[in-house]
């Protein structure tokens, strides 16, 4: 229900653009987003937008990624530029949430998550 595509491995000072299409789900989302799991690392969020089209993003990476979506398409993408080696990570995208707390806020509720994509930044 959640298909991403678009890791790979790349140097630093790269680009990548992740794509993740969205189908079939059993309610609307409120949020959508991005996150990533680095290994020995807790998962952590990177992106997300609610259904009022807000985008959030962790302050992290802001000048370096961009998140957009495609309604027609169902599809988000998450544009990654100046990729550091930290920030190699099976990054995942995820659907769910409620309008309790914010998108991007430790503790909201995804219920949909895709497979996940692993992005390799060599130095």
């Amino acid at each position: 229900q959640l298909a991403l595509s678009g890791g790979g491995s790349v140097q630093a000072g790269g680009s990548l653009r992740l794509s993740c299409v969205i189908t079939g789900l059993t309610y609307r989302p409120y949020c959508m987003g991005w996150f990533r799991q680095a290994p020995g690392n807790w998962r952590e969020g990177v992106a997300t937008v609610d259904s009022n089209g807000i985008t959030t993003l962790d302050p992290s990476k802001k000048g370096r990624f961009t998140m957009s979506q495609d309604t027609a398409k169902n599809t988000l993408y998450l544009q990654m530029d100046s990729l550091k080696p930290e920030d190699t990570a099976v990054y995942y995208c995820a659907a769910g949430g409620n309008r309790y707390m914010g998108c991007l806020t430790k503790g909201q509720k995804y219920d949909y998550w895709g497979q996940g994509t692993q992005v390799n930044v060599s130095s």
